[in-house]
């Protein structure tokens, strides 16, 4: 049950910086603010569940490479961010290095 918390929480941990994204956009802005913490409290709460039974540095690891990963593809996806076959190197290692976590745990 800790993997399926930190899983969530990695995934609950995209939704903060867009609720920052959403508060520069002047339309948004205490909406937006009120999402990011929102998502915040979630996916702490969700790590703090996950580290009951998963070493600490694997946890936080885990947590910021999904939540890392998953920005980046938001920021593609819906933000016109830059791409590059460099970037997508970059996530490949970063998502290679949490798999490698969870089987080395």
């Amino acid at each position: 049950m800790s993997w399926f918390y930190l899983v969530l929480a990695g995934l609950t941990e995209i939704g903060w910086p867009i609720g920052l994204k959403l508060a520069q956009s002047g339309t948004c802005k205490w909406l937006g603010i009120g999402m990011a913490i929102a998502f915040m409290v979630i996916s702490g709460t969700l790590l703090f569940l996950a580290q009951k039974s998963i070493p600490m540095g694997t946890a936080y690891a885990v947590w910021t490479g999904i939540g890392a990963a998953g920005t980046f593809l938001v920021g593609i996806l819906f933000y016109n961010d830059p791409t590059s076959m460099v970037r997508y190197m970059g996530v490949m290692l970063i998502m290679s290095g949490v798999v490698l976590l969870k089987f080395a745990h």
